[in-house]
């Protein structure tokens, strides 16, 4: 149980949920963890959509940064708490040089940290996008950027960035999936940059045990229902299968130390799927599926009726009436 050891981690949203899986199984390894939130936590108060048995769970679940160092070092692992809003270019950049100055270094930094929100776009408002957007997109350029010239200096480093697996567009998640999406094309560039630097950088798509996970399951399940005018059930051999990925969530954490050994950390820019049953999927890379071309003149809009169905888009299904959200 080293296989981090010695490496110095931030894992950014790490009070509760999957980033504090991730921060309490990378302290197994031996790694010094920088657990991370906003701020303390105050007084909080379940959803009250939530059932009783559902509200106790997002109780049992909640936390802060200073909660989970604290669990860290009763097991003997090596834990400090720095509360930084990462959403603030200027606070993450002190973080990082109150890290390096104290501990010498950066090795590992997981941007976990997000605002996990559903909503169809005709319920969004300006704030839903701002405030979903700010923390997983630019709290995750952020510390990037303050941490890579660090890594860069020392030689490497590693840099996992969360997505979802809603990058690929989910009915119901509109600004959700779109920060997904913006975290897969960072992650893709970013990779290409810093290669040469001895720095790899992939994207995960988790499920584990989160309060925003039970709320949320909660709440997508009553969006649907209403959408669709009756109660939405699933078969119990579902249910097992979304409990099992939705287990503790340092279940899914040996994967991501894997990437930051020496050995792991020959893959980058990659999207992982990885859930706390043990589950890693990986997604293929992007590619163009097939062309149609017309040279010397524009096409004309009835040109391009004949061979798109037959030439451009022949396997076509519509995702929007084979998919019912």
């Amino acid at each position: 149980m080293n296989a981090l050891k010695g490496k110095v981690a931030l894992v950014t949203g790490s009070g509760q949920g999957i980033g504090k899986g991730i921060a309490m199984y990378f302290a197994r390894e031996e790694a010094i963890v920088i657990t991370n939130n906003r701020s303390p936590m105050k007084n909080v108060e379940p959803p009250q959509e939530l059932s009783r048995e559902e509200q106790a769970a997002w109780l049992s679940m909640v936390g802060d940064a200073e909660t989970a160092a604290r669990e860290i070092q009763a097991f003997g692992g090596q834990a400090e708490a720095m509360f930084c809003d990462v959403a603030n270019y200027d606070a993450v950049g002190q973080m990082m040089e109150k890290i390096v100055a104290k501990y010498g270094r950066i090795d590992i930094v997981v941007n976990n940290a997000a605002i996990t929100e559903s909503g169809a776009l005709l319920s969004l408002t300006e704030r839903d996008y701002d405030r979903q957007t700010s923390v997983k997109m630019k709290g995750a350029f952020n510390c990037c950027r303050h941490a890579v010239p660090y890594m860069i200096k020392q030689g490497g480093g590693t840099i996992l960035n969360c997505a979802s697996d809603a990058w690929v567009g989910l009915g119901n998640a509109t600004v959700y999936s779109a920060a997904n999406a913006g975290i897969v094309g960072m992650t893709k560039a970013m990779a290409m940059e810093l290669w040469r630097h001895g720095i790899n950088c992939n994207a995960f798509c988790p499920q584990g045990a989160s309060p925003g996970h039970v709320a949320g399951f909660a709440k997508t399940l009553k969006t649907l229902s209403e959408a669709m005018g009756k109660e939405v059930t699933m078969s119990a051999e579902k249910k097992a299968e979304i409990d099992a990925n939705h287990a503790d969530s340092e279940g899914l954490a040996p994967f991501l130390a894997y990437l930051c050994t020496d050995q792991g950390k020959q893959y980058t820019a990659q999207v992982f799927s990885v859930t706390a049953s043990g589950k890693v999927d990986v997604y293929s890379a992007p590619v163009r599926l097939r062309e149609i071309t017309k040279a010397q003149s524009l096409w004309t809009v009835e040109e391009l009726a004949a061979c798109v169905p037959s030439q451009l888009m022949p396997d076509y299904q519509n995702p929007a009436e084979s998919r019912h959200y």
